[in-house]
């Protein structure tokens, strides 16, 4: 079975290889030297904010476990990591918007360093402010890079087609090649030089270093709504009204948290899918295939954001429907192959059935990624972007403190047939969201507010 392992590796690789070389004029966008000046400049630090992420990633749960605490205790520390990012991350959003993004994506890069230090310690309190602290950072890497990419880009008079290309790019290296070289470079650390678990750690804060110097050096500041006039609780309700008063604006949260809360679980229970009778996996070699699916996701997403048709509404419908019938697949294999009962072997008929498909819905992620910034940019006001954003992630992350929570007290076939009605659910959403995004843009209700007093939010 570990040629199987390798062939998949392989086939993968030759299709994204593939891929890349064969692109034509068509499947390419003709820009500006200054534009791809730009481009490459926060592609850099994209690539190395990620880099800080994905070393950490791999190690997290070993490190906590080789400090001696339970399952119990590190799930605690994992709930305390999504809660502190689901309380406090629309306040950072918020003041993303109104002290400046670039400013934020510093405090990122500050804030995850931090959390990094905290790992040298085997207190528990300690691990816990790491882990809220870790919490805070995940809400400004998922919001300020993207705000201020989107501002800047404008701000420049950049082409909007443009900013496609970014996002499909920031995604190939950042989510793709980026995490498997962390993959592969955190094994050399741990493992080949036997540095300790905390190394990865270590290495991380040096790139995260390497990437605010970058930041401090050639970005400039944008901001969304500066008015002196608003505090913290106006620019949450600006922000809350802006979702209720613009169904596409809600309707893209709710595809989101959909996507991204069984993508999250996802991440919890692959391993238990693949070994349930303690089969010998090697986690770091699938979760290097994992990630090479997902650069071929964001290929393929490259390829149809440089057309005009498909729109991004148009075929997210179809990946949706897709990465819900690639996560059925464990359900179906438990019900059509006998399960083994010998423990200790190599991977078995059904689990690599089940890679291919975990494979099939890593590829989705890879088209998800790129088309929902894209969408983000078209539909989130600018002036709130980052407090909006930063919303959406409210209900994803209760969703998966839950899961976390009660990760034992369900079979995992049912957490699988959850995920998958999740992601059904997406796709009727995407579909309406397709037959109303032609619709004209409903104006900003705070400034419909401030023209017209009496002025109701409307449905379009």
């Amino acid at each position: 079975m570990e040629l199987f392992y390798f062939l998949v590796f392989g086939a993968l690789g030759a299709v994204v290889a593939a891929l890349e070389l064969s692109k034509t004029s068509k499947d390419r966008i003709n820009t500006s030297p200054a534009f791809n000046s730009f481009k490459n400049n926060y592609l850099v630090v994209y690539s190395l904010m990620m880099a800080g992420d994905w070393l950490q990633g791999p190690y997290v749960y070993y490190l906590y476990s080789t400090y001696g605490f339970g399952k119990g205790d590190i799930g605690q520390l994992f709930i305390a990591g999504f809660g502190s990012s689901m309380l406090f991350g629309t306040i950072v959003g918020s003041l993303a918007d109104k002290q400046g993004r670039r400013r934020a994506c510093v405090t990122y890069c500050i804030t995850y360093m931090l959390s990094c230090i905290t790992k040298h310690s085997p207190q528990y309190k300690v691990l816990m402010i790491g882990r809220v602290l870790g919490g805070i950072a995940t809400s400004l890497l998922f919001s300020a890079f993207e705000s201020w990419l989107v501002a800047e880009h404008n701000k420049r008079g950049f082409e909007q087609q443009w900013l496609s290309l970014t996002f499909s790019k920031a995604i190939f290296l950042g989510n793709g090649l980026v995490a498997i070289l962390s993959g592969l470079f955190g094994n050399l650390l741990v493992d080949s030089l036997s540095l300790g678990p905390v190394a990865p750690f270590d290495a991380a804060a040096c790139f995260l270093a390497i990437g605010m110097a970058i930041i401090l050096a050639s970005w400039t500041e944008n901001f969304g709504d500066t008015s002196e006039s608003k505090d913290l609780l106006t620019q949450f309700r600006g922000a809350a009204v802006a979702i209720a008063s613009d169904e596409k604006i809600a309707l893209l949260g709710a595809i989101q948290s959909l996507f991204e809360g069984s993508m999250y679980t996802f991440v919890f229970l692959w391993t238990p899918a693949l070994s349930p009778n303690d089969e010998e996996i090697p986690h770091g070699f699938i979760f290097a295939t994992f990630m090479l699916s997902s650069m071929l996701g964001s290929s393929l997403a490259s390829r149809l954001m440089a057309r005009s048709s498909p729109r991004v509404e148009s075929y997210m419908q179809i990946v949706f429907v897709i990465s819900s019938a690639s996560l059925l697949l464990p359900i179906i294999t438990n019900f059509l192959v006998a399960p083994s009962k010998v423990k200790g072997r190599s991977i078995s008929f059904s689990g690599c059935i089940q890679l291919l498909g975990f494979c099939t819905f890593e590829a989705c992620v890879g088209i998800f990624w790129p088309s929902i910034m894209k969408m983000r940019s078209q539909y989130i006001p600018e002036e709130a972007r980052s407090t909006i954003m930063n919303f959406f992630r409210i209900p994803l992350n209760i969703f998966v403190c839950i899961v976390l929570y009660n990760v034992d007290a369900f079979p995992i076939t049912v957490m699988f047939g959850m995920c998958s009605i999740f992601l059904f659910v997406a796709s009727i959403l995407q579909r309406r969201l397709m037959a109303i995004s032609d619709k004209p843009k409903v104006e900003n209700w705070t400034a419909m507010k401030e023209r017209d007093p009496e002025a109701e939010p409307l449905n379009d």
